[in-house]
């Protein structure tokens, strides 16, 4: 029974979707043009960007007097409120399960945010735990964190694959750790000449496919 250890955030859940979603939203209510949701993803960097240095982009960009806990409260709000489990996802886990594999998330990323999304999308029913950075004092591409997703569920990491968007955290990660891996491209070109994946696919489905066909 290997472990399948699953990134979060643009792998098991699509982040980008609501975040755009909620940006349109907030920027059509200040007036702002809508072209500037461009300048509001690239601020936002996949959600890396520390919600309270995006907040202060926000505040001194457009002039607001919003405080900047009450933007931090609506990135955290406008994320969580709008993401859904694809059922297909749902059906990956499954499928990966019934193979024998342990699936658990290994998140970058705060508590709050990331255990909010798990359980309220209802993938904590499709996984078997999860490991989040804040929690664990560790973040990818730290060999430890994966070390501390497998002592979570008492199993060895041999064997285990990494799934995973980020290059530096997910697939860094998973070579650092000498996993093998699978990167979801997004539509990007793999550039980093200091590792690669095992194997690259489109999405989760395709990499579930990939990792129970080695």
């Amino acid at each position: 029974m290997p472990l399948l250890l699953l990134d979060l955030d643009n792998t098991l859940l699509d982040r980008a979707g609501p975040f755009r979603a909620w940006g349109e939203r907030f920027l059509d209510g200040i007036g702002a043009p809508p072209a500037d949701i461009d300048w509001l993803i690239s601020m936002d960097a996949d959600g890396l960007t520390d919600k309270w240095d995006v907040a202060d982009a926000i505040r001194d960009r457009y002039g607001l007097r919003i405080p900047s806990i009450d933007l931090v409260e609506e990135l955290y709000e406008g994320v969580v409120a709008n993401v859904r489990l694809d059922p297909l996802v749902a059906c990956a886990l499954r499928i990966a399960d019934d193979a024998g594999w342990v699936p658990v998330v290994v998140s970058n990323g705060t508590v709050r945010q990331q255990e909010a999304m798990i359980r309220r999308t209802g993938l904590d029913r499709f996984v078997a735990d999860w490991v989040i950075s804040e929690e664990a004092g560790v973040s990818k591409p730290n060999p430890r964190i994966f070390a501390l997703a497998a002592q979570r569920v008492r199993m060895p990491l041999r064997g285990a694959w990494v799934i995973g968007d980020s290059p530096e955290a997910d697939i860094g990660g998973a070579t650092a750790v000498g996993l093998p891996s699978v990167w979801l491209h997004r539509g990007r070109t793999w550039t980093d000449p200091r590792f690669a994946p095992t194997r690259t696919a489109d999405g989760l489905i395709a990499a579930v496919a990939a990792v129970l066909a080695r």
